[in-house]
């Protein structure tokens, strides 16, 4: 399963403060008496039995306290009270000694611990020893979820103290059970590894110590149990936005507390970030452990639609989440990013639902941990993460400041609906052209872009400061000076739109390869040019080919050769004009005599006008041949008129001839006959 980046409260980890405002580096001394002097020594074995259904721990201490003065002649010593130091909030004292009545009462109470003043019910004499047993129980005070005592069906976590008297006294111990079902882990302290025994039961024991006033510990346990699940039908920027909240069965309050924030929360990111709810499935907000210093008070797996949220987290951690429900890996590709506007727009939500959220601080130490951002890992602890969190912040805040709140909206509509920056600037009326998609959510370099294009303003000095590592500061250099190139050729292209080749690596980041298109795209806007005064210098309007060639994906090759053929043409049309006669002679007009070139030319300059370049080629040479050879055609028209003319006086004279002979020999006729019919035609 592919998780998402994790997440952290708004500030230190809360259960890590947990964990330290239970532990006390040794257990208070008791008070300076008689009865406790460095004479005495108290050792104690110590059992802590975890009883959730009782939400509470019973501990039972084995106290040996021994005499080690020695009587003289003149005096006699004995003790008979002890005082010893106990946890906060524990309640139930009660001592026993076999054979004895001790007693037990509490002497006074700190915030960090309570003193019990202990009646041996005997005096311990010199070189003695008395064996009580102290019972008491840790229970769980219930209120605020960050309390240090926490017993309950899913969740166990409390201090472990160990007991004896005086500072450095060595040979107690401390044993603590865990019920079977309960995964344990040692938070804090040192102890070695749990066993189990027959029972299922997991068991930690000390064994003797070398110091019981300078031991503590903090240990967790849970065990998963069935949710109870709460859903929310809420709506976010007109959608539906199905929500369960999924709480342990013994902590509802957590559920009512996570819920409140999310159903008054989601609709308010939503309005402050412009974004519906793009989630096609349910979300499930799950109360969970988190764990110290992992820095994680919150998980989220956008696959799965599962949000993990600890049981302590607080108001900044919980919206700090909601608004991971949009930035997350599928609106932003950055870790820093995500968490950065995360971060800033649940600080702004807080805002407007009276939450103090209090967003890490940058200091000078946190400084002294910085790296570029865009090294900030998931892997990243102690200062170095909580420089990233801090720094992250900061650095939304810059970006909101200078992009302002609505362009900043149209970023995340940008992003949410895949635009790619570079979009083309022109589209036709009535045309549906979607917008030009990007490969996937955009890391540093597409969110730079997407900023820069959507808002108008720069902001790769921030990406300098902040985001980029050494090796990555050269490729904004690059990016500047690709920039510029492709204003300047996108001014100069007007109306016209580069190819979608030239947006895609300027969105890649490709700017050596950016370049040398735009360098072809320059060169062929010239050729443009030159063929537009052409072309108006014969009075024709340039066809749409180039255009489309020039803007389409067959690449600058294709709009080259079609700025050649469209020249030619050109040249063609113009040398038809041009062999024009202005005033045919007798000749010329002999010649023209049954054709049209006039209109073989206009045609020719109307396919040449629709994009017909072989056929206004062809008209073209048609006109130019009739017009040039009209001269020698009207020469060979006269010169076959008087060849025929000729023919025909020739032919008349040789039938006058005929005939006059004819009628002679008629007249004259043969001897002895006479004929009425002329001969037969030879």
């Amino acid at each position: 399963m592919r998780r998402g980046a994790s997440r952290r409260p708004l500030g230190p980890c809360l259960l890590a403060a947990i964990v330290a405002l239970a532990l006390v580096a040794a257990p208070p001394a008791a008070p300076a008496t008689r009865a406790a002097t460095p004479d005495l020594t108290i050792v104690g074995d110590a059992r802590y039995e975890v009883l959730p259904e009782k939400s509470l721990v019973r501990v039972t201490v084995d106290l040996v306290a021994r005499n080690h003065l020695r009587d003289t002649a003149a005096r006699k010593f004995y003790f008979d009270r002890a005082f010893l130091a106990v946890p906060p909030g524990t309640t139930g004292f009660a001592i026993t000694s076999a054979g004895r009545k001790p007693s037990v009462r509490v002497s006074s109470r700190r915030a960090d611990h309570q003193v019990l003043a202990l009646t041996f019910g005997q005096r311990i004499a010199a070189g003695k020893t008395a064996k009580l047993r102290l019972t008491f129980d840790l229970p769980d005070p219930g209120g605020a979820p960050a309390r240090a005592v926490r017993i309950g069906e899913v969740l166990v976590s409390f201090p472990v103290w160990a007991y004896g008297y005086p500072n450095g006294v060595a040979g107690s111990s401390v044993t603590v059970v865990i019920p079977a079902g309960y995964e344990a882990h040692l938070e804090a302290g040192d102890l070695p590894a749990p066993t189990t025994d027959a029972a299922g039961q997991t068991i930690f024991a000390s064994g003797p110590l070398a110091d019981a006033t300078g031991f503590s510990a903090y240990l967790v346990a849970e065990r998963p149990a069935p949710y109870v699940d709460t859903s929310l039908d809420l709506e976010v920027g007109g959608s539906a936005a199905p929500v369960t909240i999924r709480a342990w069965p013994d902590d509802p309050e957590w559920g009512m507390r996570v819920g409140d924030l999310f159903e008054r929360g989601l609709p308010v990111l939503g309005q402050l970030t412009g974004l519906g709810w793009e989630r096609s499935g349910p979300l499930a907000v799950e109360e969970a452990l988190g764990r110290p210093g992992s820095g994680h008070a919150a998980l989220f797996d956008p696959a799965a639609g599962r949000m993990e949220v600890a049981y302590y987290a607080n108001s900044a951690v919980i919206l700090h989440e909601a608004a991971h429900a949009w930035f997350n890996g599928s609106l932003l590709a950055d870790r820093w990013a995500a968490e950065a506007f995360a971060t800033f727009y649940a600080v702004a939500a807080g805002e407007q639902l009276n939450q103090a959220i209090v967003p890490a601080a940058l200091t000078d130490e946190l400084r002294k941990a910085s790296i570029p951002l865009n090294s900030w890992g998931s892997g990243a602890a102690g200062a170095t993460d909580d420089f990233g969190y801090a720094a992250s912040y900061a650095l939304a805040v810059q970006i909101a400041e200078r992009a302002g709140t609505d362009r900043l909206r149209d970023v995340w509509r940008a992003a949410a609906a895949g635009e790619a920056a570079y979009q083309p600037l022109h589209v036709d009326a009535g045309a549906a052209r979607p917008p030009e998609q990007g490969a996937a959510a955009p890391d540093w370099r597409g969110l730079l872009d997407l900023l820069e294009d959507r808002t108008g303003r720069t902001y790769d000095d921030l990406w300098r400061e902040w985001v980029v590592r050494d090796g990555e500061a050269t490729l904004l250099d690059a990016r500047r000076e690709a920039r510029e190139q492709y204003g300047a050729v996108v001014r100069a292209a007007g109306r016209w739109e580069l190819p979608r080749s030239v947006r895609e690596a300027m969105r890649a980041w490709e700017f050596e390869q950016a370049g040398v298109m735009l360098a072809d795209a320059e060169e062929l806007l010239g050729r443009r040019a030159d063929l537009e005064r052409a072309a108006a210098d014969a009075g024709l309007r340039i066809p749409t080919r180039l255009e489309a060639a020039f803007e389409g994906d067959a690449g600058f090759a294709t709009a080259t050769a079609e700025a050649d053929a469209e020249q030619a043409t050109i040249e063609a049309l113009l040398a038809a004009a041009a062999a024009r006669p202005g005033s045919p002679d007798t000749l010329e007009r002999i010649g023209l005599l049954g054709s049209s070139p006039d209109e073989t030319l206009a045609h020719a300059r109307a396919a040449f006008s629709s994009g017909d370049l072989p056929a206004a080629a062809a008209a073209a040479s048609s006109a130019y041949t009739t017009w040039a050879a009209a001269a020698q055609t009207g020469q060979a028209r006269i010169l076959a008129g008087t060849g025929v003319a000729i023919l025909v006086a020739l032919g008349i004279l040789v039938a006058v001839s005929y005939a006059r002979g004819w009628r002679a020999a008629r007249r004259e006729g043969p001897l002895g006959s006479a004929s009425s019919d002329p001969p037969a035609a030879a």
